[in-house]
């Protein structure tokens, strides 16, 4: 039996990005394990989890295919009736059972077997037009929301509302911030099909290429969704000459201070034909010293997609 090892050697602390929601022909997908590395590789990625539905990871499938400048995470798409959700580091032959609903109450025993492993709990493509794609769990209990699943937008009839689910995100935000119980954002293929892996995915500032320390940095919102690996951001926050960044997961107390908060975004490579540049301020929340990226803009050159080319998450929530 081989599963993959939880750690490669990687770049140390750096950004890493990867795509946590996949699916084999070990599933209902029609690439193999070894097609799916190759072109998660070709598509600039350092990680991805394998998603099965209501199933572990092959035993044999995948560990062969783990390298030092590349990691696989363990996981499962756990497929309700009344929504699905992704488990996310949980070991390896590990099951999570799918058969709860809302009203059985078992959501939360099935949420524990995960963090007790420490595992991350996604609710996934909350608004994906099919009948078992409306997700109706509340939020509580789950460390992160799925906000952008797949093509952004897609004549596909089961492409999720990519829309609707940024939006319930950022009012669920609004109101959990200021209790610090804010749930990071994510974005991730949910590949089935050839052509889709890392469209989107999830850009992560990790101590180390490891499970333990991708998912930290998911849990902590030291993240950001990119359309490609074309795409690339930075964060900053400046008060009083005193400078934040999400690197060092740095606080920045401000008080009554004046701040400023910027974000860049810029898109290189053969999918631009002109790099863009973004330049975006927003506000700068003094719960847990959090910087966000969702504010009015302050300059912006070349294509207006910029802002839904990377979406940025939150910095430096510690």
């Amino acid at each position: 039996m081989s599963f993959p090892p939880a750690r490669a050697v990687g770049r140390g602390a750096a950004w890493y990005r990867g795509d946590c929601h996949v699916h084999s022909v070990h599933s209902d997908g029609e690439l193999t394990p070894e097609e799916l590395a190759v072109r998660a590789r070709a598509a600039g990625l350092d990680f991805m989890a394998t998603t099965e539905h209501n199933s572990a990871a092959e035993p044999g499938a995948w560990g062969h295919l783990a390298a030092d400048d590349f990691l696989i995470v363990l996981g499962e798409e756990v497929t309700t009736k009344n929504g699905h959700w992704l488990a996310l580091g949980i070991n390896p032959g590990e099951v999570v059972d799918w058969n709860h609903r809302v009203r059985d109450g078992l959501i939360d025993q099935c949420l524990d077997q995960v963090h007790r492993v420490g595992g991350l709990c996604v609710a996934a493509h909350p608004h994906a037009p099919y009948p078992s794609g409306d997700f109706m769990f509340p939020f509580r209990g789950f460390d992160v929301v799925e906000v952008w699943n797949g093509a952004w937008t897609s004549d596909r009839p089961w492409n999720a509302d990519n829309g609707a689910a940024l939006a319930e995100w950022g009012r669920s935000l609004t109101a959990d911030i200021h209790t610090g119980s804010w749930r990071p954002a994510m974005g991730n293929s949910d590949t089935h099909l050839e052509g889709q892996i890392g469209i989107p995915h999830t850009v992560v500032f990790a101590e180390e290429l490891s499970t333990e320390a991708i998912l930290a940095g998911i849990r902590a919102g030291r993240s950001w969704i990119a359309e490609s690996a074309d795409v690339d951001v930075s964060f900053t926050a400046n008060a009083d000459g005193r400078v934040a960044g999400v690197e060092n997961s740095s606080q920045l107390m401000v008080g009554r201070s004046k701040y400023r908060q910027q974000c860049e975004v810029r898109r290189w490579g053969p999918s631009a034909s002109t790099p863009i540049e973004g330049r975006f301020t927003g506000p700068l929340s003094p719960v847990m010293g959090q910087v966000w990226c969702s504010g009015t803009q302050r300059r912006r050159t070349q294509r207006s997609s910029a802002s839904r080319s990377a979406t940025p998450t939150g910095t430096s929530p510690h």
